[in-house]
Parts: C-alpha cells; structure tokens; sequence
C-alpha cells in the first residue's frame, strides 16, 4: 500500500514561519516521523511539496494508478483552488485534508475549504501529530 503525502504552499517554511501558530517543527522532521510511522503500519509513503497548484495538480493526477490514498495539506489552497479540489475527485481516491493550526479558529477566510467536500476526512488543529492521525485512519479506512 503506497500514500501519497503533499503538503502545499510555505510548508516549506515550517519551523522558522510563524511558529505560535504552525510549531517549530519543520517539514523534513515531520516527514520523518511519517515514514517511521509508516514502517509500522507496513505502507509506503512519498512525499511532495510544491507551491506551485499546477504542481500539486500534476502530483495528484500522478497517483492515479500508483497510490491507494492521499494526505494533503493544500494550506492557503485549501481555501481558493477549484483546481486542487478537482483534481482530487477526479483522481477518485480516498483522501485526508490535514492542517496544522484549528483552522476554524483562525480568520473567516480560513473556515471556508474547497476540498473538505471531495475527502474522506479532515483534521485539524493537532499540529504534526495530525499527520500521524491521518496516516492511521487512511491506512485503516483502507484495509476495510
């Protein structure tokens, strides 16, 4: 079982970017902390990291055929791409929406996701370890 992980735009950035909100943590030690996760549950995960849409598009359109499940973290997309969110139905498969702060506590334009709709589930508001949440409940929802 492969899943494909995408983390969207200034992800980049984590760890040195508003760190009261997103936490220290940087991307590379979350990934991390995902494939040692994903050693135990016997899956396979690939990263990607673009801040670029057609970019994420492109990963998206990539894993038809070749992953069983998206994690995605779309950031600032979550609340202006029709492209992200098409895609994603598009690809048909099951998907986990992840994002590090509570979103909804957040300014109005946050509370608004164009791609909760067309995911199997969204987590918010746990920081890093909502990455583990997802891996877990993807993986589960999977083998049912």
């Amino acid at each position: 079982m492969k899943i494909l992980v995408i983390n969207g735009p200034n992800l980049n950035l984590l760890g040195m970017r508003e760190p009261g909100i997103y936490g220290s943590e940087t991307l590379e030690s979350i990934n991390a902390e995902l494939g040692r996760l994903a050693v135990t549950l016997a899956v396979e995960v690939e990263f990607f990291q673009s801040n670029h849409e057609g970019a994420i598009v492109d990963a998206i359109h990539r894993a038809v055929g070749s992953c069983q499940g998206i994690i995605i973290n779309p950031a600032a997309y979550t609340h202006t791409s029709v492209a992200i969110r098409d895609a994603i139905a598009a690809a048909g498969l099951p998907a986990v929406e992840v994002h590090l702060s509570n979103v909804y506590k957040r300014e109005e334009f946050r509370h608004r996701s164009l791609t909760a709709p067309v995911v199997l589930g969204q987590i918010a508001g746990f920081g890093a370890a909502g990455y583990d949440l997802a891996l877990r409940g993807l993986v589960r929802h999977l083998q049912q």
